[in-house]
C-alpha cells in the first residue's frame, strides 16, 4: 500500500523529468546558412550598467569589433545610478553614453527601458540589442540577428556561454547548468518553433516587437517577464545559437549565493504570477507558445527536482516496491541523460566531468541559499571575476 502511494506521489516528478528528457532528445543542432544579403538593418546595442567601470571599456572595444559595417549599428551604454567611473570609460572605449540617475527606480528593467524609449523615439534603428556589462562577443552577432530578422523573426536571443568557465568547480557547473537552460532547452525549442526564452544578455528585439509589447518589465528577473509578456502576445523568441556571448560568473560562494536568490527568487515569483494563467490560456486557446511557457515555469530548477527524485528512489527500494522503483528510477535515469547532455554541449571535457563530483555539495548549497530571505528588488551588481578573460570569435 505504501509502496502503491509513493508511486502515485513520483508521477508529478516522472512528467517533470520526462519533459526534461524529452528536451535533451530534440537538441540536435541545425546546420546555420550563412547570411548571403549584404547588411543594412540598423542596431542599437544597449548596455545596461551598474557600477562596473573595471570591465566596461572591454566590453564595448568587443562590441565595436564585430563583423558588421561600423556605420549601420551604435553602442549605448546606460550608466545606471552610478558611483564610479562608469560612465567616463565607456565614452573613451567609443560607446554613447546615457547616464540615468533615479534612486526611485533602479534595476536593470528601469535601464532598458529609458535607452529603449529613447531609441525609438529617434527613429534610426531597425532593431535593439543587449548585452551585459561584463560580456565579450562573438563577432557574427549581429549578421546571426540579421538573419533571424530577415526571416521573419520579431526577438532572438543569442547562446549566454560562461567567459571564466575554469575559474572554479562552481563556474565548471555553471557552465554545464548554461549547456542545459541556454543550448539543449532552445535547440528542442526551436525545432517545433516555441519560445526559446529571454536571458537577460545576447536578446535582441526588432522595433515592431517593442512596438507591440512595449519593454515593462521591472522584476528581478526582467528578462523572464517581459519573454512571457512577448509570448502572450504571440511573438516568439527564436534562438540563435551559432552566435555567442559570453558573460562572466561568479566562483566564490558568498556572491553565487546572492545571485542565485535573486534568480531563482525571481523566478519562483514569476511561476506563482502566471504559470496556473498561461497553462489555462494555452490549453483553452491550443496555443503551443503558451503551454510550453508555462511547462518551462513549472519544472523546478534541477536541484530542487533531483532532491525528491532519489529520496523517492531510495524509498522504493527500502520497500521493494517494485511500482515505485520504476517510477522514480525511470525518473533518475532521465535526469541523468539530460545532464548528460548538457555536459555534452557545455565543451568542459574531463574537467566538467569532474566538477560533476562536487554536484551533490552545489545542491546541499543551494538549497540553504534558497531557503535564506529577504531578496532585494534592488539592482545589485554581482561580484566579478579578474577582467583578463578572453572570449573566442566565431
Amino acid at each position: 500500500m505504501i509502496g502503491a502511494l509513493l508511486a502515485l506521489a513520483g508521477i508529478p516528478f516522472l512528467a517533470a523529468c520526462g519533459y526534461l528528457f524529452a528536451l535533451a532528445l530534440l537538441s540536435r543542432r541545425p546546420r546555420t546558412a550563412p547570411m548571403d544579403r549584404p547588411p543594412h538593418l540598423r542596431f542599437g546595442i544597449v548596455v545596461p550598467a551598474h557600477d562596473e567601470e573595471a570591465g566596461i571599456a572591454a566590453t564595448v572595444r568587443s562590441l565595436l569589433d564585430l563583423d558588421y559595417p561600423r556605420a549601420l549599428f551604435e553602442v549605448f551604454v546606460v550608466a545606471d545610478n552610478c558611483s564610479d567611473a562608469t560612465g567616463q570609460h565607456a565614452q573613451e572605449a567609443g560607446a554613447r553614453v546615457l547616464v540615468r540617475d533615479n534612486l526611485a527606480r533602479r534595476g536593470k528593467g528601469y535601464a532598458l527601458e529609458h535607452a529603449f524609449d529613447l531609441i525609438l523615439r529617434d527613429g534610426w534603428a531597425d532593431a535593439v540589442a543587449v548585452v551585459d556589462a561584463d560580456t565579450l562577443v562573438s563577432k557574427n552577432l549581429l549578421r546571426a540577428f540579421a538573419g533571424r530578422l530577415e526571416a521573419g523573426e520579431l526577438a532572438i536571443q543569442a547562446d549566454y556561454a560562461v567567459r571564466n568557465v575554469t575559474a572554479s568547480w562552481r563556474t565548471l557547473l555553471m557552465s554545464i547548468a548554461l549547456g542545459l537552460v541556454h543550448v539543449v532547452r532552445p535547440l528542442a525549442r526551436e525545432r517545433f518553433r516555441l519560445s526559446c526564452g529571454l536571458r537577460g544578455n545576447g536578446m535582441c528585439f526588432a522595433r515592431a516587437a517593442l512596438d507591440r509589447v512595449p519593454h515593462r518589465a521591472f522584476s528581478i528577473v526582467e528578462d523572464l517577464e517581459y519573454g512571457l509578456r512577448l509570448g502572450e502576445a504571440g511573438i516568439r523568441v527564436a534562438y540563435a545559437g551559432h552566435a555567442h556571448v559570453f558573460g562572466e560568473m561568479v566562483s566564490t560562494g558568498r556572491a553565487a549565493a546572492s545571485q542565485r536568490r535573486r534568480w531563482e527568487g525571481g523566478r519562483f515569483a514569476m511561476a506563482r504570477l502566471h504559470a496556473a494563467r498561461l497553462l489555462r490560456d494555452g490549453l483553452r486557446l491550443r496555443d503551443r507558445i503558451r503551454l510550453d511557457l508555462a511547462l518551462d515555469l513549472l519544472v523546478p530548477p534541477l536541484s530542487l527536482l533531483a532532491v525528491p527524485v532519489l529520496a523517492g528512489l531510495a524509498g522504493a527500494l527500502a520497500l521493494h516496491s517494485a511500482a515505485a522503483t520504476a517510477v522514480f528510477g525511470a525518473s533518475a535515469f532521465f535526469l541523468v541523460a539530460y545532464v548528460f547532455r548538457g555536459w555534452m554541449v557545455s565543451g568542459t571535457g574531463a574537467r566538467g566531468l569532474v566538477a560533476l563530483l562536487c554536484a551533490p555539495a552545489f545542491v546541499a548549497w543551494k538549497l540553504v541559499v534558497l531557503a535564506a530571505r529577504p531578496l532585494t528588488k534592488d539592482w545589485v551588481r554581482t561580484q566579478r571575476e579578474d577582467q583578463g578573460a578572453s572570449a573566442t570569435s566565431a
